[in-house]
């Protein structure tokens, strides 16, 4: 009963540390351009590799999740928000 109680205790514990994490605003660099960054749950999978270019991304959502979180990324030539504008697959 003791350890039901403690781990019980443990669940309650992290699935508020959790939510109190959501409600942080996070806030990242995106070029010149300060940008709040989404919500990772809305993101299908996609994490910063190191990839840069259009060329590089296999959907326009990677390429907006790889725009709005990823340094140094090279698809938003007239930084309008809106990237790989010239690429004819998306």
């Amino acid at each position: 009963m003791k350890k039901l109680l403690v781990l019980l205790a443990l669940v309650i514990g992290g699935w508020q540390f959790y939510q109190s994490r959501e409600n942080i605003p996070v806030v990242e660099q995106t070029g010149s351009v300060y940008m709040p960054a989404t919500t990772t749950r809305t993101t299908p999978g996609f994490r910063c590799d190191g990839r840069q270019y259009c060329s590089q991304m296999h959907s326009r959502a990677e390429a907006e999740f790889f725009l709005r979180h990823c340094p140094n990324t090279k698809m938003d030539g007239d930084r309008d928000g809106v990237p790989c504008e010239n690429d004819s697959r998306f």
